[in-house]
């Protein structure tokens, strides 16, 4: 990420912003962020989630923000208001820091579309 500027810039900003209000300024990480997003995406904002719910939203967060790259299409909600995807194509193979790469600038773009970080 150190090779895009404008990335890590725009990172930085939405982690600056969310560690502000969720975490009394301590430096939030990409789970944490991807949680958050699964929490909002989900829509049920205050209330407890279970050990494996907690790992359900962050599902929901990867998906959502891997949709507009074409891996995964909104499926359904469920009668509980769980959101459900299907994989439209496999991720490709890449390397840990790729990943991270590849999470952080949908992430981003997450957040750019919603008008959070300009």
């Amino acid at each position: 990420m150190s090779r895009d500027p404008i990335l890590k810039d725009q990172w930085e900003q939405i982690q600056t912003k969310l560690s502000s209000q969720f975490s009394d300024g301590e430096p939030m990480d990409l789970d944490a962020i991807l949680f958050l997003i699964g929490v909002q995406e989900l829509g049920q904002i205050h209330r407890n989630y279970k050990k494996d719910q907690k790992l359900e939203l962050l599902h929901i967060a990867i998906c959502k923000v891997l949709e507009p790259y074409g891996y995964y299409k909104f499926d359904y909600v469920d009668e509980e208001g769980w959101p459900h995807y299907t994989v439209e194509k496999p991720l490709p193979p890449l390397k840990a820091g790729e990943q991270s790469v590849l999470m952080k600038e949908s992430i981003v773009n997450y957040f750019l579309s919603s008008g959070f970080i300009e």
